[in-house]
């Protein structure tokens, strides 16, 4: 059986570029080229039915290793807890108040850009700490 070589993140929300551009800026990524004939994404959404226009989005990381995102647009709201989430390695390899220092350096740098903060799980006997956030449509991810 082949094993699967890439993968996608995608999002169900409201506004897909403002969604989309919030996490171009969380995680470093960046918008990818639009199709070719196209000048730019607004361009080429101009190009599309007025019902499609808006409804979908799209960031890469620019070093190709991290997943591409993809945000498309739903008419429902989100009502509940994410059953999956990102967690988003700011602490990798940090203990203690050095890692808590990174974490709530990262959660003020979020939080101009539209993020909640939750709740801070301080470090226990099995797990390190992580701070549960939101981004600005509520989905939530964790700075681990």
């Amino acid at each position: 059986m082949p094993s699967v070589k890439q993968f996608q993140v995608t999002f169900d929300c409201a506004e897909p570029e403002q969604v989309a551009r919030f996490w171009c800026e969380a995680l470093g990524y960046v918008v990818p080229p639009p199709p070719d004939g196209f000048a730019s994404w607004a361009d080429f959404d101009r190009s599309l039915p007025a019902e499609e226009q808006g409804s979908a989005f799209a960031c890469v990381d620019p070093s190709g290793v991290g997943p591409r995102l993809f945000f498309q647009r739903v008419p429902e709201g989100k009502v509940v807890k994410n059953r999956v989430h990102l967690d988003v390695r700011v602490g990798t390899g940090l203990v203690g108040e050095e890692r808590l220092a990174a974490l709530e350096a990262e959660c003020a740098r979020l939080i101009p850009l539209g993020a909640v903060r939750g709740l801070l799980q301080v470090a226990d006997e099995v797990n390190e700490s992580c701070l549960g956030m939101q981004d600005i449509e509520g989905n939530e991810f964790c700075l681990d």
